[in-house]
């Protein structure tokens, strides 16, 4: 007998897995607002004027189980060949031990930059190793905490140099055997700047014409040639020298510092990071100390703390486009910190000998491969290589590069002949292979590295690069990192502009996957087929969510993505005779990457102001495009308005702006308030980024990674950044950017859908009005719409209190440590103030809890004001407070232990305790130490 009863399966709703509130947790919230409906709050934060008239045409939710067999099948069609292409891109093995305990483990993808050091300790102990071995391998004096690929070094290099010459020379000398796609990426650069790019051979002599000169060591075909020579040639002539390099190289060859180098970049993705069809990986930068000021991208130096411990930090903050602004030395908001993390911690497992090892393997495939193919008769190109050899075959390359395909090997296609780049993976058998291919006998392998390149200096000689060499003490080391931070595995991060939301396993699991990790950024696109649907697909559910006409998923970091942008509108510009629009108007509100973009797309900044409730002051802005009108590229503007609100007169605002001849940038930064509420285009934006690390899901991973693409109106389409290889415009590296970490994104609005993903603002925008209102009355909030409400964040104003009490907002963020939360946002877009974002994925009891606790930081305040604890020795003041300082015999606080740490701060499971008390930022500036310090110098913080 047959049952009639089908069995069905049960799928829970992806959305109210990422929704952390549940349906009577609205109503409790609507409640507490006065409102009876989501609807009536969306009715009264969202002017009506900029909702959206559109549909998004998505489909509505998978579920997990259905998205990861959407994401099997894509990656069942991509071909995971053995890449020997090279182009700064190799193959390499993760260690087991990091993938599962930092790659794949949310305490490390979930963390925020490390603005707040003393919850960030071990981010900062794994960056500080990062930047020590790029020091030592570059036998540099300072690196930084990485970039954001090797071509965009190059270009932060070139602009660094021109910066400091001052001679007023515009030639940028530019060796040329260095890659296509770095070539690209300068060219991009340069041309906004007014900087000339000179592509010239190595045996060209230096002139005092360019004011620096680019060198690539190995070169892009693998030649090590005579660079101390040619450095001190550069020198003799005025030009700074500037180094790519390869780290792996570097431990086999004399290092470029050695050489006389000024600044040495690169990519240090062929330690451990998988090629991912280009990215993420972190580029390395290194330079002089005389030059550490003006160093692109973040710098982790060491400190001190309030107890004289010793303590980690980011050094020279004022050096960031955050403070400087139009005047920051860099636009890199966002580097590369968990491929540098990885990279780093590659270093400290495989120390100085296991990376000579690997070297030497990859040196002894290409010495292999080259002396027998020699031994048949092929010319090769250069005696002295490294891991890169090129075979001379004008008439036979096209065929012998098929042939390899044929087997499942790619080579890469030169001018009258092919090259090979040999790593970590490759094993003999596919030397042994390929040799057979074209009818060669293997021979013994000689070392194709003269003497006299050589490196004779040692290197990575610090205690940490030979302690954890087995796997116990490898695993614990990470796990004894990992619990000095503080993450979103944690804790609600409540950081206003930055969007810390969940970042589903579902969404990172595909990530992992062979299929996508172990693609080469230029393999052929018919072995690329996965990720091109993908993207194709992406591409329309972003045109989708944001209502723009096409989208570029190139730009691989939000300040890239303004960057791409603002040269779309300026070469639109160009196209119809207008190149003299160069004035970018933006609002004194404006994110402090804006104007930095603005004057690296060769714009000029005229300030607008804001009135007295944070919007854009009308008056100003018709006052300055009745001044400036004709020469007027652009404003650059963020909606929802950087201060949290809804600005009613958006709409005028653009078309005041398309009036006067100019286009409209709208920032994306505050997407996560728009989706399914409002399109960009709608009410009158030309441009936008997006970040998908804030709205659409892609973790921030401590700092990085980061994916910034834009959307662009119609006409702006034919300006959007192409291949590198093969076309105009290119900002990144690789063809699509960081690719690798796409399918996060993919299988975010896949498992949202529609409706979830309309849900999802909703529910943010719920959120920031809820702690708004709770706030209040303790916290006033700063600035509100016309019927008193916020968008998905809110500011609330510090310094009422900071005048009656000396407690900073700083204070406060040091306290909320305690109580097991990161700080929000601080002083930023105002001095004083804090910015509080909740995004849709905090559950009620995490919002309260969040709000509770600064209720009671609130009461402490009020105990200063009062008298009942002096103004400089009180619970704010002097956290964090440490279990070591809690349990130590001697108190003598004016406040009990009780009252340091109360019952209110206890009520986070597994209460987080930093490691350290307040670090002295000031003293690690005097101070400067960017590596790892030698034990002899661990008790200088008792100085």
């Amino acid at each position: 007998m047959t049952s009639s009863v089908q069995p069905t399966a049960y799928h829970a709703d992806f959305s109210t897995r990422h929704i952390g509130v549940s349906s009577s947790d609205i109503l409790e919230m609507l409640n507490s607002l006065g409102l009876s409906s989501m609807q009536e709050l969306l009715d009264e934060v969202i002017p009506t004027e900029i909702k959206r008239q559109s549909k998004m045409h998505l489909s509505e939710g998978m579920s997990e189980a259905e998205i990861l067999e959407d994401l099997a099948v894509l990656a069942a069609q991509n071909k995971p060949y053995i890449s020997l292409i090279g182009m700064g891109y190799y193959g390499t093995y993760m260690p087991a031990v990091i993938k599962r305990n930092v790659f794949e483990n949310p305490a490390w993808y979930t963390a925020y930059t490390p603005y707040q050091p003393e919850i960030s300790q071990g981010r900062l102990e794994a960056i500080l190793n990062f930047q020590t071995m790029v020091m030592e391998l570059t036998a540099m004096e300072i690196a930084n905490a990485s970039l954001l690929d090797e071509a965009t070094a190059a270009a932060e290099a070139m602009q660094m140099a021109h910066r400091l010459h001052k001679g007023g020379r515009n030639i940028f000398r530019v060796d040329a055997d260095t890659h296509p796609q770095t070539l690209a990426v300068l060219r991009t650069r340069a041309e906004p700047l007014g900087i000339e790019i000179d592509v010239a051979p190595s045996g060209q002599a230096y002139t005092q014409e360019s004011f620096a000169a680019l060198i690539s060591y190995p070169s892009s075909t693998g030649q090590i040639r005579d660079i101390e020579t040619e450095i001190s040639d550069m020198k003799a002539a005025g030009n700074i020298a500037i180094v790519i390099s390869d780290l792996l190289a570097l431990t086999l060859l004399k290092p470029p510092g050695e050489c006389g180098a000024d600044i040495v970049c690169g990519s240090a993705q062929r330690f451990g990071v998988p090629l991912g069809f280009g990215g993420p990986h972190a580029a390395f930068f290194a330079t002089r100390t005389a030059y550490q000021r003006m160093l692109p991208g973040r710098l982790v130096g060491v400190s001190k703390d309030s107890a004289g411990r010793i303590g980690y930090r980011l050094a020279l903050q004022t050096r960031e486009q955050h403070i400087r602004r139009e005047k920051a030395t860099s636009n890199i908001c966002t580097a590369q910190v968990l491929l540098a993390v990885i990279a780093g911690f590659y270093s400290v497992w495989h120390g100085p000998e296991g990376l000579k090892h690997i070297a030497l393997h990859a040196h002894q495939m290409a010495c292999l491969f080259a002396r027998s193919m020699q031994k048949a008769g092929y010319k090769i190109r250069h005696a002295d290589f490294f891991d890169t050899v090129v075979i001379e075959a004008p008439e036979k390359a096209e065929e012998l590069v098929f042939r390899a395909a044929e087997q499942g090997i790619n080579l890469r296609k030169l001018d009258n002949g092919f090259s090979l780049s040999f790593d970590e993976t490759t094993q003999p058998r596919i030397v042994e292979k390929l040799l057979s291919l074209y009818d060669v006998t293997p021979v013994s392998p000689a070392d194709s590295i003269a003497d006299k390149f050589c490196r004779k200096s040692a290197f990575m000689q610090q205690h940490i690069f030979s302690r954890y060499h087995t796997e116990t003490e490898m695993m614990r080391y990470m796990r004894a990192l990992a619990d000095r931070d503080l993450a979103l595995d944690r804790c609600m991060i409540p950081l206003g502009s930055c969007t810390m939301k969940l970042n589903a396993a579902a969404e990172m699991i595909p990530v992992s996957w062979p299929a996508f990790t172990d693609i080469h950024p230029f393999s052929p696109a018919d072995q690329t087929q996965g990720y091109l649907t993908m993207i194709a697909r992406l591409e329309k559910q972003l045109q989708e969510c944001t209502g723009y006409a096409a989208i570029s998923l190139q730009p691989n970091s939000g300040a890239q993505g303004e960057f791409a942008g603002l040269l779309a509108i300026r070469r639109y510009h160009q196209s119809n005779g207008q190149a003299h629009r160069n004035i970018c108007l933006i609002p004194e509100s404006a994110h402090g990457t804006n104007p930095a973009s603005a004057h690296m797309a060769g714009m000029n900044v005229v300030v607008v102001k804001c009135d007295a409730g944070g919007n854009i002051d009308l008056s100003d802005l018709k006052a300055k495009l009745e001044k400036y009108g004709p020469e007027v590229a652009a404003s650059m503007l963020t909606y929802p308005s950087t201060h949290g609100v809804f600005e009613e007169g958006i709409t005028q605002v653009c078309q005041l702006v398309h009036q006067a001849g100019g286009q409209v940038y709208v920032d994306g930064a505050n997407f996560n308030a728009l989706v399914g509420h409002s399109a960009p285009p709608e009410f009158g934006a030309d441009v936008s980024h997006l970040n998908l690390h804030k709205t659409f899901c892609i973790p921030h991973g401590g700092g990085g990674p980061g994916i910034g693409p834009i959307g662009v109106a119609a006409h702006l389409k034919p300006f959007l950044p192409e291949s590198p290889l093969n076309g105009a415009n290119a900002v990144s590296a690789a063809p699509f950017g960081s690719a690798g970490i796409l399918p996060i994104t993919y299988a975010y609005i896949k498992m949202m859908g529609r409706s979830g993903l309309i849900d999802a603002t909703a529910i943010a925008i719920l959120s920031a009005n809820y702690i708004a209102t709770r706030l209040h009355p303790y916290f006033p909030v700063l600035y509100a719409g016309r019927l008193g409400r916020v968008a998905h964040e809110c500011i609330i104003d510090i310094r009422p209190l900071t005048e009656k009490s000396g407690i900073s907002n700083e204070d406060i963020a040091k306290r909320l440590i305690d109580f097991g939360f990161h700080a929000p946002t601080m002083s930023f877009p105002v001095p004083g103030t804090l910015m509080i974002e909740p995004t849709e994925s905090e559950s009620l009891a995490e919002i309260n809890r969040f709000c509770d606790a600064m209720i009671w930081i609130a009461g402490e305040i009020e105990k200063v004001i009062s008298g009942v604890w002096p103004q400089q020795d009180n619970p704010l003041v002097c956290a964090p407070h440490t279990v070591q300082e809690m349990l130590s015999e001697e108190w003598s606080r004016a406040y009990s232990r009780t009252e340091a740490i109360p019952q209110q701060a206890m009520l986070q499971p597994n209460k987080y305790w930093p490691p350290v008390n307040r670090i002295d930022n000031a003293f690690g500036d005097r101070h400067l130490i960017c590596a790892c310090p030698p034990l002899e110098l661990w008790d200088f913080a008792a100085e």
